[in-house]
């Protein structure tokens, strides 16, 4: 494993001399050791966790042991971690009494920089012409060099928790090679001294100690001390039984791991052993925070491995439509990653994802049949960002459908529906699902398209959230009823409640439909008589190969040059209007007036559906036919 040569000094002197040996790593090793140094982490405080999360290890191990076997060196010494700062000699020394090492375990787990198989597997990236970064060298576990990017020199003194053991000492500088040599050591555990760099005093401070041990260890399972304070005194809830936390815990952890001064709207825990095991307490908030849609904003979900933190904004551990989720995952299955940063890679993300992504969802669920308040305020407040998840995560689209509310025509302003709720309102015979896009709840009631379904007593869907437009197109029917906007020009409606009689001929009909397709010309796709409206004298509905109203703007939005297609017109003939327009159009002397009022009723239909862009023409127009009406 490593070259090896003993020194003793004063042979001949009365007193004896510790033999020290020097141990000259490898020049694969030498390589390895620069790179975890100089490249694998992101950011330099974490060697702090690295040395508290191997301290923990090490009283975990005593701990185990000690349940079966006392007879070891100091049985009744606190499990503990100190750390003691001194900025004059600009030294951190931390200090565990765990299980402590023998000679073999500094040689093999500390002198030789990594696992068994490193050499091999270095020595096949260089035969294979590959380069050796922190992704491809994850899997070895070399945490404890990370203090080399802070200290010029790190002293190691330990003694085994066996009796037979003896305390020893390692000691290098990182340059290559490392020395051992007995020391008197009585107490059981490890002392490490870092002697820092001249520009990383800031870790002799012990306000910048405390600071990192809240970030990243503020869970470890025992006690850690910076002078005489314990400064992790946060429990880790998530491995404490659900009947053993009291309502008070669970919102102060919410409160510490969210930043949020409120209560949670509600918590899940869930605690799981197989193909893959982990520990999680996940909370919703009781409001959206305002960035909530902004590109910077981060994940709320924090991964730990054994108690030590491993990074605050784990993306992959929740769908995007979660991302307000807050709270914290446990895990013993990642592997003891060079680079914590980089378990993102790894497959127990993507099975920790599917199977919280499930309970989340099965919570939900149960809110929305048991919890009617509690999952209308989910609603209110994440509805539009979980509705967006329809759109990419396909895996659980159906269970998400049957979460997803809408606002009704039948309903009062804020109160939500299912698709369920609507099917099970739903008329003998009716077969679709009648929805309508708008911008806001008053803009969707305007909507000339509505008047049939309000004197027949329809209810309509209405879809008033920005993402309501993208996601509709998604869900073409829902337990065989198709969504149909009210919009759309082949709906099939029976004729309405209000009376025909005194309705146009069929020729006059077909007279004042040529008229309005002669004087509109391509500006529509069809002009037709209308069953859907009441009071209105014209709406304009989609087409073939048109897009609703609401969606088509979001389009122009997005990209200025979009061009919708065309739509049909539709109009009231039982609408005084139009029947005035079918007088008037029997006389030639008339007909610049009815041209002129046709253009006009064809951009009023425009400007209610929100798609005029002529609007000094419209004015210019109708100023004209005000003029002509008020001659009398």
């Amino acid at each position: 494993m490593s070259e090896s040569t003993s020194a003793s000094e004063n042979e001949t002197s009365n007193v004896e001399t510790p033999i020290v040996e020097t141990h000259e790593f490898r020049a694969e090793m030498k390589q390895l050791l620069h790179l975890i140094i100089h490249s694998l982490y992101t950011h330099e405080e974490i060697f702090l966790r690295e040395l508290i999360s191997n301290g923990s290890d090490a009283l975990n191990k005593i701990r185990f042991r000690m349940l079966t076997d006392r007879d070891v060196v100091n049985p009744d010494a606190g499990q503990k971690i100190d750390i003691t700062l001194d900025k004059e000699a600009n030294t951190m020394t931390i200090t565990d009494s765990g299980v402590g090492m023998s000679r073999e375990d500094l040689m093999k787990r500390i002198g030789t920089v990594a696992s068994s198989g490193t050499l091999d597997f270095v020595a096949e990236m260089k035969k294979g012409g590959g380069p050796v970064d922190a992704q491809m060298i994850g899997q070895f576990g070399v945490g404890f060099y990370s203090a080399f990017m802070v200290a010029d020199l790190i002293t190691i003194d330990t003694r085994h928790a066996n009796p037979d053991s003896v305390g020893l000492r390692w000691k290098s500088d990182g340059s290559g090679s490392y020395t051992i040599e007995e020391i008197d050591r009585k107490e059981r555990g490890t002392t490490i001294v870092l002697k820092l760099k001249e520009d990383k005093k800031e870790f002799a401070e012990p306000w910048r100690i405390k600071q990192i041990i809240k970030k990243y260890s503020n869970f470890v399972d025992f006690p850690i001390f910076v002078g005489e304070e314990e400064v992790n005194t946060v429990d880790a809830l998530w491995h404490k039984s659900k009947s053993d936390i009291t309502d008070e815990q669970l919102a102060e952890f919410y409160k510490f791991v969210s930043n949020d001064w409120e209560e949670p709207l509600g918590h899940l825990q869930v605690n799981v052993e197989g193909r893959v095991s982990f520990k999680s307490m996940l909370f919703i908030p009781k409001k959206a925070p305002k960035n909530l849609y902004h590109d910077e904003y981060q994940f709320g979900v924090h991964l730990y491995s054994s108690k030590v933190f491993i990074q605050d904004d784990a993306k992959n551990l929740l769908p995007e439509w979660a991302r307000f989720i807050k709270g914290v995952v446990d895990t013993e299955d990642l592997p003891l990653n060079v680079s914590r940063e980089v378990t993102q890679s790894s497959p127990v993300f993507g099975k920790i994802k599917n199977i919280l992504t499930g309970k989340i969802l099965t919570m939900l669920k149960e809110w929305s049949v048991e919890e009617s308040d509690r999952f209308k305020t989910f609603s209110k407040e994440f509805g539009m960002l979980f509705k967006s998840g329809l759109s990419s995560d396909f895996e659980n689209r159906d269970a998400m459908i049957d979460l997803i509310r809408f606002e009704s025509s039948v309903k009062e302003a804020g109160e939500l529906v299912s698709l369920d709720q609507y099917i099970d309102r739903m008329k003998e015979g009716q077969k679709e699902i009648y929805y309508v896009l708008a911008e806001n709840r008053k803009a969707a009631e305007l909507n000339p398209n509505l008047e049939y379904f309000a004197a027949n007593d329809l209810e309509v869907l209405l879809m008033i959230e920005p993402v309501d437009s993208f996601i509709v197109p998604g869900i073409p029917t829902f337990k065989d009823h198709e969504l149909k906007s009210v919009e759309t020009a082949d709906l099939d409606l029976k004729k309405t409640k209000s009376s025909e009689k005194d309705g146009p001929s069929k020729s006059d009909v077909k007279k004042i439909l040529e008229r309005f397709k002669a004087v509109l010309g391509d500006q529509v796709e069809d002009v037709k008589s209308s069953d859907r409206l009441v009071d209105s004298a014209a709406t304009l509905v989609v087409g073939k190969s048109g897009m609703d109203s609401q969606m088509e703007r979001m389009m122009k939005m997005m990209d200025e040059n979009f061009e919708g297609a065309k739509k049909v017109l539709e109009v009231n003939l039982k609408h005084p209007l139009l029947k005035n327009l079918i007088a008037l159009s029997k006389d030639a002397e008339n007909s610049d007036l009815v041209d002129s009022a046709i253009n006009q009723l064809y951009d009023g239909a425009l400007l209610a559906d929100g798609s005029l862009t002529s609007p000094r023409e419209f004015v210019r127009r109708m100023t004209e036919l005000m003029v002509q009406a008020t001659k009398k």
